[in-house]
């Protein structure tokens, strides 16, 4: 069996737990925001798919570029939350909840592209 390099980074393990909170809380998101929904889930599906995907790139620095691409999509998530926050669809507190751990997630991102970086 063939061992896949993306299962062994915690900040995909995190990234996938956000994608599922993003799930749940989206399923009660108004139709009329569903534009909005589909952004934020494909965003936050886009950690996930550039780590596994980067992952198994021949070159460090090839890996880092879908490693930056993520950290994109983690920002485009919380631009998202904020709006649906503003809207007025979640509380504060679950924004606040969210916004941590993408925050954590970034900060993984970030850590993980600097290494590659000095590779």
């Amino acid at each position: 069996m063939e061992t896949f390099r993306f299962l062994d980074f915690k900040v995909y393990q995190d990234s996938k737990n956000f994608y599922n909170r993003i799930i749940e809380l989206t399923e009660k998101v108004p139709r009329k925001l569903e534009y909005l929904v589909l952004q934020l889930r494909r965003s936050a599906l886009s950690v996930i798919l550039n780590i596994a995907e980067g992952s198994a790139k021949k070159s460090d620095r090839d890996f880092n570029r879908f490693i930056e691409n993520s950290l994109g999509s983690i920002n485009e998530s919380l631009a998202c939350l904020e709006i649906i926050l503003e809207h007025g669809l979640i509380t504060k507190e679950t924004f606040h909840d969210l916004f941590l751990k993408g925050e954590s997630i970034a900060k993984q991102l970030g850590g993980l592209s600097k290494k590659l970086k000095s590779s």
